[in-house]
């Protein structure tokens, strides 16, 4: 017997929640996800996540826009460093809430 969704989305949640699995489906954009998420307070540095992806900075930097942008991460500047940290959706797209 098919259940029918009582959910109905708007268009642009519908898109956002699009770009956010799109974001996630790139692996290494999951990893770094996944990474800020077992920093502390679900908090992580860019100094800290570009060591230890094997990745360069911008490469690193690029992917964290990307997850920026999908409403997954938010940005603090504190001083020359970006920090970044889960966003309510993140937490609830990986079950951390």
């Amino acid at each position: 017997m098919a259940r029918s969704l009582s959910i109905k989305p708007t268009p642009a949640k519908l898109s956002m929640r699009a770009l956010q699995f799109k974001a996630l489906g790139d692996e290494t954009r999951l990893k770094i996800l996944l990474d800020v998420a077992a920093g502390e307070n679900q908090e992580e540095c860019v100094c800290n996540l570009t060591p230890s992806s094997g990745l360069s900075q911008p490469t690193i930097s690029h992917h964290l826009k990307i997850l920026v942008e999908a409403g997954l991460l938010d940005r603090a500047q504190r001083g020359k460093w970006a920090y970044y940290s889960l966003t309510e959706t993140a937490k609830k797209l990986i079950d951390l809430n």
